[in-house]
């Protein structure tokens, strides 16, 4: 058998160039994909049952950013705050809304059915896992109609845990000035570009920013609460909104900082509730018989 160069076993031992947290307190990982079988009792005992699915997605963002801009964000938020407030973080999750964006290349948009449909499987067997408080972070934009419907729908049937959503919390008080428009910038433009500065800045390309235009075409003329599907790409044909030419270090890192802490107080929060999966429960009960006196809230 031939032996293995030396050139060969190097770049087996190489890190994989991510953004890597520091490890966790009692040598117990938050990844769900690194720690062993026994090692996963522990971590869900010492998460208290909490595990977080942070939610990206797979499309176009602008001329300057990966595809996977949105799970790379959103992952490396969940992975920190949950080195904070240790809580057990599920692999990567890119399987959601994205119709938007399918004339451009590199996007994977799933059909709605199927979206739902591995949702669902994917939290059923989290619980069975033990994760019986799940938090679903999100990380994109396309979602949020998604996964706030996901969540009500949970009333359809009994589970034995309870579901939360975490929306995108990256602005707040004491946040630097901006150098563009922020009615515009929605999407790969100063905000996120500055986001990804932080979390994967090896995949950030700033000299290409500004190789297409993120402005608005403004091609619909519809009144305020009227809503068609094509919208977006009226407004951003090339799925770019802002300008990310313009993204700063200060702003990534007031944005990831901020990010990090709601997602640190939802875990805390989620951890003290012991109210959420008693009303599910009585709801669940009060269901079945609509018309029973003696089954009235408490």
């Amino acid at each position: 058998m031939r032996r293995p160069s030396l050139l060969f076993i190097a770049v087996l031992l190489a890190p994989t160039a991510r953004a890597q947290a520091p490890a966790a307190p009692a040598g117990l990982s938050v990844h769900w994909e690194e720690l062993s079988a026994a090692d996963f009792r522990d971590a869900i005992r010492r998460a208290q049952g909490t595990c977080l699915l942070p939610f990206g997605i797979l499309e176009k963002h602008g001329p300057h950013l990966p595809l996977g801009n949105d799970l790379l964000n959103v992952r490396y938020a969940a992975l920190n705050a949950a080195q904070q407030e240790y809580a057990v973080v599920f692999p990567e999750y890119y399987f959601g809304q994205i119709f938007e964006a399918k004339h451009e290349p590199g996007t994977v948009a799933y059909s709605r059915g199927l979206q739902l449909q591995l949702l669902q499987e994917t939290t059923d067997e989290m619980s069975r896992n033990g994760c019986k408080k799940i938090i679903v972070v999100n990380g994109h934009g396309g979602n949020g109609s998604l996964l706030p419907y996901f969540a009500q729908s949970q009333l359809e049937a009994p589970h034995d845990y309870v579901l939360y959503v975490e929306g995108l919390a990256r602005s707040g008080p004491g946040e630097p000035a901006h150098k563009s428009n922020t009615a515009t910038d929605m999407h790969a433009g100063e905000s996120e570009t500055s986001m990804s500065m932080i979390a994967r800045p090896d995949l950030v390309h700033l000299e290409r920013a500004s190789q297409e235009s993120g402005g608005d075409q403004a091609r619909l003329k519809l009144p305020n609460g009227l809503y068609t599907a094509i919208w977006w790409y009226a407004r951003f044909p090339n799925h770019y909104a802002g300008d990310g030419a313009v993204a700063s270090r200060e702003l990534g890192e007031f944005g990831m900082k901020t990010w990090i802490n709601a997602i640190v107080q939802a875990i805390r929060a989620v951890k003290a509730d012991q109210e959420s999966l008693r009303l599910q429960n009585q709801f669940h009960e009060r269901s079945k018989h609509p018309l029973d006196p003696t089954l009235s809230p408490e």
